[in-house]
């Protein structure tokens, strides 16, 4: 077969049997009261009440009544999902001011402690915390999660093996959580350190196939120790309800741009991997040991620091890393008409995170003369301006 006569064969096999590559994200916010800037505590139930009235399913109530979680249906591509989530942002945010409060969309409050917040009564909540005990009553943080539609299960489970190795550059675009109980962490996102306390966390394992992934989790269910897999918190795991990957090692965006670059790049990941499937290659896999490394140096440095190419042998700046990104999935980006959201990483890189930007304020007001109250409080306002910037 001569070049041209394989590149419409790959062509035609691309086009016939591509996964459709659906997209859905989910966001968790945490409600601040006006006044005080902390975390409302114990929320009136008519916030709820009201936005299940606007939203319906698309909003839940999460572990800890100080938070909400939000859903977008299944969106055939990025623009779709950015009409989702403003709407939604924009919903949650209307129905809290009323009751004064606000959400802010970052992973941790820059201020608030977690053992005066309570958690939501609901049997499954009320079950998690009998089982997990003080571990999960710490878990005051929030996350985004990003689900892919991937029909096949060979073919799920095949790139789910292979997209591990970009979870640490996905976490460090994303990083909003650089404050625990009124302290600079020295992280930029310590959501990931308390995460990490509970089981069944962190990267996930290799499996040779759909079937012993499945094997795996029944040995656990057989056993009692969990109920189904949704008790499988990875950085990334095949979906229970859904025939989808679901990556949930970011922290929540605050700008909504960010959001959605991060969820397009990581669809234009699962594109590319399986365009390497398509060529009979694969993208190679390393150690859980190498990647939690760069896991690692993504918590703690965000996109200000650099990350280990292990080919190379060396640790780059990530400026440059995402250059490669972008190059790398140039052909999925225009596939799936998502150039401009995935080009904004640029924008993420040379701006900074949320807890870039966070951490540049609470700085600047404490030299300005503010007091570490007030410098904190200056940071929950930026955080709840920039929830709902350009909804």
């Amino acid at each position: 077969m001569n070049r041209n006569s394989h590149n419409v064969a790959k062509s035609m096999m691309m086009s016939s049997k591509e996964p459709n590559f659906t997209l859905g994200i989910e966001e968790e916010y945490l409600l601040v009261d006006l006044a005080s800037r902390d975390l409302v505590v114990d929320p009136p139930h008519e916030f709820m009440r009201t936005c299940k009235e606007l939203l319906g399913d698309h909003v839940t109530p999460e572990f800890l009544r100080c938070q909400v979680e939000i859903g977008t249906p299944v969106c055939a591509d990025i623009d779709g999902a950015r009409t989702q989530l403003q709407r939604m942002r924009r919903t949650i945010a209307n129905a809290a001011r009323h009751h004064g409060m606000a959400p802010i969309a970052c992973s941790t409050h820059p201020f608030a402690h977690w053992d005066r917040q309570q958690n939501t009564d609901k049997d499954r909540y009320n079950e998690l915390a009998k089982d997990l005990q003080v571990v999960v009553r710490r878990m005051v943080i929030c996350g985004m999660h990003v689900h892919i539609g991937i029909d096949d299960e060979n073919v799920r489970n095949d790139i789910f093996s292979q997209l591990t190795y970009f979870l640490p550059h996905l976490l460090a675009l994303s990083t909003s959580s650089p404050f625990w109980q009124g302290r600079l962490a020295g992280l930029k996102s310590y959501r990931l350190s308390v995460f990490d306390e509970m089981p069944r966390t962190g990267l996930p394992y290799q499996f040779e196939s759909a079937g012993e992934y499945k094997r795996t989790v029944q040995t656990l269910i057989s056993a009692g120790v969990i109920e189904d897999s949704t008790k499988i918190w990875w950085d990334l795991r095949p979906s229970h309800r859904f025939p989808t990957l679901e990556m949930r090692i970011t922290d929540v965006c605050t700008r909504l741009e960010d959001a959605l670059a991060i969820a397009a790049l990581y669809r234009c990941l699962a594109r590319m991997v399986y365009r390497l499937r398509v060529s009979n290659q694969r993208w190679r896999t390393y150690s859980r040991f190498l990647l939690n490394e760069n896991r690692w140096l993504a918590q703690r440095h965000g996109v200000k620091g650099g990350l280990i190419d292990f080919g190379r042998g060396e640790t780059i700046p990530y400026a440059q890393l995402i250059e490669e990104l972008l190059e790398l999935i140039a052909e999925d980006a225009e596939a799936l008409n998502c150039v401009a959201e995935v080009n904004h990483c640029r924008t993420i890189v040379s701006q900074g995170t949320s807890a870039d930007r966070q951490i540049e304020t609470y700085q600047r007001k404490l030299a300005d003369g503010a007091s570490e109250k007030d410098a904190l409080i200056a940071v929950v306002d930026q955080l709840i301006a920039e929830t709902v910037e350009g909804l």
